[in-house]
């Protein structure tokens, strides 16, 4: 006989398949536990406007979603590109690190596609043009000074972003959401910092050991050099 969890227990199974390994089956379970819960979000909502002044990131907790969803486009790109194009020496750990890291990237970019296109459909942001012609893909140091670079500036962003999210409503559980990504994410620059000088896994924090936080235009401004769609974050909470 079939039992019935509760939503908040479903909600924290599925939370947890984030850093397993994905399947069409276990991803559409998590966005089905996840777009009852989001469909609030839709009172609060902006059409994604394009014009000169860019993608319109929108407003209240959708805008921080689709603002999470625009990073999480970023690093899933790269990360795809790496594997696609593995640099130079790349050894076989180094490969399956790399294609685990796309794997959670991916799965953080189609979680929040779903979950916004099932809350607000017309408010998700579309698909976002990258840059990467800084990049140098055959070079395991341009590869990896990047794939830092941009973990670092996820979990400042994630870091930065929490104190955006309402107190109300559902903003307590996209929060903690937040919260679980983040965590990853920082398992993701711990990794690679120590590929780049083993040892110096936790040398981006204070002396408080704590990592730092960004804004999002200061995570923007970064991120803008990848980024070829011009993104509009004036309407995000502030």
């Amino acid at each position: 006989m079939q039992t019935t969890k509760t939503s908040d227990d479903q909600i924290a199974l599925n939370e947890e398949r984030i850093i397993q390994p994905f399947s069409r089956r276990r991803f559409l379970g998590y966005v089905g536990a996840t777009s009852a819960l989001l469909a609030t979000a839709a009172s609060c909502k902006k059409d994604p406007i394009v014009n000169n002044t860019g993608v319109d990131l929108g407003s209240g907790d959708v805008g921080i979603l689709n603002y999470a969803y625009a990073l999480e486009q970023l690093e899933a790109a790269f990360y795809t590109q790496v594997v696609l194009t593995p640099y130079s020496g790349i050894s076989a750990l180094e490969t399956e690190y790399m294609t685990d890291i796309r794997n959670h990237e991916v799965a953080h970019r189609e979680f929040f596609k779903a979950a916004i296109t099932a809350a607000a459909p017309s408010s998700i942001i579309p698909g976002l043009e990258v840059n990467f012609s800084s990049i140098d893909f055959t070079s395991r140091t341009s590869v990896l000074a990047t794939a830092k670079a941009f973990e670092d500036l996820g979990v400042t962003a994630y870091n930065g972003a929490g104190q955006l999210i309402s107190t109300t409503g559902n903003g307590p559980t996209y929060l903690t959401l937040a919260g679980k990504i983040v965590s990853v994410e920082a398992r993701h620059a711990a990794l690679i910092a120590d590929l780049i000088a083993p040892g110096t896994f936790a040398a981006t924090v204070d002396a408080n050991a704590l990592d730092s936080a960004r804004t999002p235009a200061q995570v923007l401004a970064i991120a803008g050099t990848y980024i070829k769609t011009q993104i509009n974050a004036s309407n995000l909470p502030s």
